[in-house]
């Protein structure tokens, strides 16, 4: 069970030297999802060694540029690239006919297949699940519609403990039924708890996305509680919070507020206004509210695996 989190750009809707717009890359359970694509996002991509090989699914929040200009070159690159692997893209519907158009306006004719998933701006969805991992779309509050996305591995089957095989005569066509947690009768009749059999499988991990938004008070219903990682902006400190108001995003502080709401133990914040030169001010903004807080400067790298504390890989 594991989540590798890679910061492609953080910071909102201007693009500035070493500070780009929104883009992550994250691996979960050995799964690849390419999270907004931002203007410039292919030339993160390799400067962080991100092969573009790994991508088949791309996921865009919503449609303010900063999170989807990087979207059809990055297209373009992969058709030059000689790409033939359809490649599926979960987006706000009016996005699919805005594609097909800058491809014809451009004269590109793409040598692969874009599977297209209309997300529902407005209800929680489910948008994709594989035997280990789902993804669930939530609403968030914007000026225009914006989706979150949940990531969550799915448990896996408990463990047989080598004891009880070497104890118990087990058939191997019960053994799949006692992983899922069922008790078993041997031989003799005599009923054996579960317990004896298996030890619990490693803890499966979640991570929340929530881009470009004010607070949203239900968020743990949306998400669920105890998420492992939870990503939101904060793209003002308290001292323009009217501005955040106006623009439907976030401060700092209420960043970190939303960190407790949802019982998260890791929370990172980004979306990060070009106002702030010094990004520790909306760093210990959101530390004096949510300690485990961090800041999700683009080039690092977020690593959390079962029974162990986050790691932070910098560039």
């Amino acid at each position: 069970m594991e989540i590798s989190l890679k910061i492609l750009g953080a910071n909102s809707a201007i693009p500035l030297s070493g500070r780009n717009p929104t883009s992550q890359f994250l691996t979960i359970s050995n799964r690849h999802f390419l999270i907004d694509c931002g203007e410039g996002t292919q030339v993160q991509l390799r400067r962080n060694g991100v092969g573009f090989g790994r991508i088949n699914h791309i996921l865009i929040s919503h449609l303010h540029g900063d999170h989807f200009y990087g979207l059809v070159p990055l297209l373009s690159t992969l058709h030059l690239l000689d790409r033939h692997k359809e490649i599926h893209i979960y987006a706000p519907p009016a996005l699919e006919q805005g594609i097909y158009d800058l491809l014809k306006l451009s004269h590109a004719t793409l040598r692969f297949t874009i599977v297209f998933h209309a997300l529902d701006m407005k209800e929680r969805a489910l948008v994709y699940e594989d035997k280990a991992v789902t993804v669930h779309s939530f609403p968030l509050r914007h000026s225009l519609p914006c989706c979150g996305f949940l990531f969550t591995e799915k448990e896996r089957p408990r463990n047989i403990r080598k004891d009880a095989l070497e104890k118990y005569s087990i058939p191997t066509a019960e053994i799949r039924q006692i992983k899922q947690g069922k008790d078993w009768t041997d031989e003799k009749g005599e009923l054996i708890e579960n317990a004896k059999l298996t030890t619990a499988p490693l803890k499966s991990l979640s991570y929340a996305y929530c881009t470009d938004t004010s607070p949203v008070s239900n968020l743990s219903e949306l998400i669920g509680l105890n998420p492992d990682i939870l990503y939101h902006e904060a793209t003002f400190t308290e001292e323009h919070a009217k501005r955040a108001k106006q623009t439907k995003h976030s401060t700092a502080k209420q960043a970190a507020e939303m960190g407790i709401s949802v019982g998260t133990k890791n929370l990172l914040i980004g979306h990060f206004s070009v106002r702030y030169d010094d990004l520790n001010e909306l760093l210990n903004e959101a530390k004096a509210v949510f300690p485990n807080t961090y800041l999700a400067q683009e080039g690092y790298t977020f690593n959390l695996k079962s029974k162990r504390p986050l790691s932070i890989i910098k560039p």
